[in-house]
């Protein structure tokens, strides 16, 4: 079998935990289809799990090949596979458990990949499934989001936020967010009608009585999102702490982690209930249908992919690098 190049984590800790190395090329099994990566997106949990944040709920084999998420080719598929065939032009987010998108190769189950959308380019496509993934399940499963819902979202000129404020609209919600002075532009022209700028004023002081918040921020965003929600209603986060729900739901854990993230967002719940409102931290799960959905939407005019930096195969590196420092507008690609 022969070698390919990959981006490998070897152990957890800091950027030097992961490096590019020769690994054997994988092979399909029954089920699975083989994907030459063209593109893949360097995301935040990425560098959770290389930091190894991320142990508690996903256990992986080290050393292994690192990555989420990729655009490709139809190399080879297993036996039953029928939705896609060889020369397929495809876009996934890989098992959470196995990853491999920072490589020449990866193998995918075949529920967890769909057809990209016709009218993006392979480094487009790749930085969609998991900020898509996330925002879709977020706003139109845990929100529930309505026509004439008004929604907030932290964070609007992230990857997660760049797509969420697209999908809020679709949705039929009228959308408020923050950004900086250099995003502003950006997210009105996504979508959104109301622009906080959090270098000047907080949210939480400007806006109220709104029907559901999406938290890409953390830290003291969330309990200010709290505060501008009509009573019962929700924030949904995925910047903030796990609690009960995301054990049980998301994850299918048993009682001891239960437990532990109920000890762990014991104070931050008990903050949601004193302004009468529900929190719930969403960790989003992979899939082919609902990226069929995404892929729909694009090729409709709908959803628009916002790519900030795209960097060569050999420099991720330096493009984790840059990710890191927090000012990426839209998602940060490299190309195979």
């Amino acid at each position: 079998m022969a070698d390919m190049q990959a981006y490998v984590l070897t152990r957890y800790g800091d950027a030097g935990a992961m490096a590019l190395r020769d690994v054997a090329e994988p092979s399909v099994s029954d089920g699975q289809v083989l994907v030459r990566v063209r593109a893949a997106g360097l995301n935040p949990i990425d560098v959770k799990t290389r930091q190894g944040k991320v142990r508690l709920v996903t256990r992986l084999g080290l050393p292994i090949v690192a990555g989420s998420e990729l655009s490709g080719v139809v190399e080879q598929v297993g036996a039953g596979v029928t939705s896609v065939a060889v020369g397929d032009r495809v876009f996934a987010r890989l098992d959470k458990s196995k990853l491999g998108a920072f490589a020449r190769y990866a193998v995918v189950d075949e529920s967890l990949l769909a057809k990209m959308p016709e009218s993006l380019d392979f480094a487009d496509a790749a930085g969609l499934p998991l900020a898509g993934l996330t925002a879709l399940q977020a706003l139109r499963d845990e929100l529930a989001v309505a026509p004439g819902d008004r929604v907030f979202i932290s964070g609007g000129a992230g990857g997660v936020g760049t797509l969420a404020i697209q999908l809020a609209v679709w949705l039929g919600a009228e959308v408020a967010t923050t950004a900086s002075p250099r995003g502003a532009d950006l997210v009105r022209s996504l979508g959104a009608s109301v622009v906080v700028d959090y270098q000047q004023q907080r949210f939480a002081d400007v806006l109220s009585s709104y029907d559901g918040a999406f938290d890409l921020t953390g830290g003291q965003d969330l309990p200010d999102s709290f505060a501008i929600l009509k009573p019962g209603a929700t924030t949904v986060s995925i910047a903030g702490i796990p609690e009960p729900t995301t054990a049980r739901v998301d994850l299918g854990a048993g009682p001891l982690l239960t437990a532990a993230f109920w000890a762990a967002s014991a104070g931050i719940r008990r903050q949601a209930r004193r302004y009468g409102v529900n929190y719930r931290y969403m960790f989003m799960r992979p899939s082919g249908a609902d990226l069929g959905v995404l892929a729909g939407l694009v090729d409709q005019g709908t959803l628009r992919a916002v790519t900030d930096r795209v960097f060569p195969f050999e420099q991720i590196a330096e493009g984790f690098a840059y990710l890191e420092q927090g000012r990426a507008k839209g998602k940060v690609i490299i190309r195979m």
